[in-house]
């Protein structure tokens, strides 16, 4: 018993002579023995040195449950994870076929191919997409073009992990056939895109951009790809991710900005934020657990959409936590966001991703809004701190209220979002469970505490129990959010602050757009979140400001 009574220490509780024991304090520090004696308990096998590295986390992982244990929990609150008694085969059968209706775009503007095709580099979707409708350019001649950028920059901007230029070429020369054949299928059609490279295609590497992984050939095609492929879209590129979805660092370089290429371009979805930011490509598909979209579109000055918890579909995505990963679209603008959006639910929900089947409407276009009309709040307290980009977020605030928009002061939730963060990590330990105890996590580029070799050591140790209870406090954060935006069509909140991860952690849209540049000419974004599945509305105001302004506009000059 005395063995393995310091590993019990791990979550704040001891056991001794047959009876419990709950401590008002936990331990001052974890040491190596103590871990080494939980690894025997959890039947583990890490050095000294890999369990030396994991005991600042640890500690800092028994401060959360400590946290977390002050909820009060009656038995009736049920986790936020709800199970599926259901298999595959039942899934699919029970999906009927919708009639998508994603009500109306605005008019199309008059677009005319420019004198300097160079500036169809930094053209919107839409307007790229009525170039090819009105066939003033073919699809195989923008695809070429793209390329052709792709190929150039990558040198500087580490933003391409493969070109797909034999898949390209040959979705491109289709859809010009049924363009010109009166076979129109939308304003995606013929339009080139890049994906994250944690999304499957079929005939090429599926890295996750780690090294472990980085031959790796996965046979099929992801859901996002097969939705596009069947919006007319044309696949140039799989691009980069900071190794299994954390930062900008991947197995083959670091992922630039190219306002700067002297720093990075953040992550996870370093590649597709960058490629866009460039005009390398008109837009790229990302994901975000954790800021994963935000703040990538904050460093290279794009516009970054992170739908609501299972919008779209992550069928053949990488997972990293089954309860917090997201797929969208980071493009030039709102609009651009929202045509991308509409073409990725289209089909409805996908029984491969079961968190499709918990989304109660198909998404709409709201861009007939009256923005007037729309209740929108912001976060009073996260404005009136300090903090680097405040000038540009209280000039965003100012701009609205001349359009119009009642702007409402609001609070959110009082329950500290960040002692759940250990959900992502427990989470995203089991996924690569194999990774680690193979040992093969050592082959990965970044190795130091806040890696995720010694993330996912250390979150071998987080209890079940702590684990469930967390997710029980997860579904207060949901019940007192849905209490708080009673009312409101959207808020804002600055880009970085408590509201990022407490948006991720319930599931709420968001979409990062440019409203300024630093001191030192980089990019800055602010955020707009909506209801759950109300991304229709969210983007309807989003738009209304980035028509109002021109920080959408902007791009670098590499």
């Amino acid at each position: 018993m005395k063995k393995i009574f310091p590993a019990l220490l791990l979550g704040g509780a001891c056991f001794a002579a047959g009876a419990f024991v709950a401590r008002p304090t936990a331990p001052d520090e974890i040491t190596v023995p103590i871990a080494r004696a939980a690894q025997q308990l959890f039947g583990l096998s890490f050095t000294d040195a890999q369990l030396d590295s994991t005991r600042r986390n640890l500690t800092g992982y028994r401060d959360s449950y400590e946290t977390l244990r002050k909820k009060s929990l009656p038995n009736s609150v049920a986790p936020s994870v709800v199970f599926d008694p259901r298999p595959l085969r039942m899934r699919q059968a029970m999906l009927a076929t919708p009639k998508a209706n994603a009500g109306k775009l605005p008019q199309a503007p008059k677009t005319k191919l420019p004198a300097n095709r160079n500036d169809l580099a930094f053209y919107t979707v839409r307007q790229l997409g009525e170039l090819l409708r009105t066939k003033q350019i073919s699809s195989e001649e923008l695809t070429k073009f793209f390329l052709a950028r792709l190929t150039k920059y990558d040198t500087q901007l580490h933003c391409v992990i493969t070109l797909t230029e034999e898949l390209a070429l040959r979705q491109a020369r289709q859809a010009d056939q049924e363009i010109k054949a009166g076979k129109y299928r939308g304003p995606l059609h013929g339009v080139p895109f890049g994906v994250k490279d944690l999304f499957s295609a079929k005939g090429y590497k599926t890295t996750w951009g780690s090294v472990p992984y980085k031959d790796q050939t996965l046979d099929e095609d992801a859901a996002v790809v097969e939705r596009l492929r069947e919006a007319g879209g044309v696949l140039l590129a799989k691009l980069t991710l900071g190794e299994l979805a954390q930062g900008d660092v991947w197995f083959g370089e670091k992922t630039r900005t190219p306002w700067d290429v002297t720093k990075g371009s953040s992550g996870s979805s370093a590649g597709s934020a960058s490629a866009v930011a460039a005009g390398l490509l008109p837009y790229a598909i990302g994901t975000e657990t954790l800021g994963s979209i935000i703040s990538p579109s904050t460093a290279c000055g794009v516009t970054g959409l992170r739908p609501t918890y299972g919008r779209v579909s992550r069928a053949g995505a990488m997972a990293l936590s089954w309860t917090m990963d997201k797929a969208g679209p980071i493009a030039r603008t709102a609009e651009d966001c929202a045509i991308v959006l509409a073409a990725l639910t289209a089909a409805g929900p996908d029984a491969r991703d079961p968190a499709t089947m918990l989304v109660p409407n198909s998404f709409r276009y709201a861009f007939d809004a009256n923005i007037k009309k729309l209740r929108v709040g912001y976060v009073k307290a996260s404005f009136d701190q300090e903090y680097a980009t405040k000038a540009n977020d209280q000039a965003t605030l100012e701009v609205l209220r001349k359009l119009g928009v009642e702007l409402v002061p609001i609070e959110l939730p009082a329950i500290a979002p960040g002692s759940m963060r250990f959900v992502l990590t427990a989470e995203g330990a089991a996924a690569f469970d194999e990774l680690t105890r193979s040992g093969r996590d050592a082959q990965m580029v970044l190795q130091n505490r806040f890696a995720w070799p010694n993330t996912f050591r250390s979150s071998r140790f987080i209890p079940a129990v702590e684990y469930l209870q967390a997710q029980r406090v997860r579904s207060l954060l949901i019940e007192q959010m849905d209490t708080q935006l009673k009312g409101l069509d959207a808020y804002i909140a600055p880009s970085f602050s408590a509201n990022l991860t407490l948006t991720n952690l319930t599931g709420q849209p968001a979409v990062a757009i440019p409203n300024g540049f630093t001191a030192a000419g980089l990019p800055t974004t602010i955020t707009f979140m909506g209801q759950l599945y109300e991304e229709g509305k969210l983007l309807a105001l989003a738009k209304a400001y980035q028509d109002a302004t021109e920080f959408d506009e902007k791009h670098p000059n590499l």
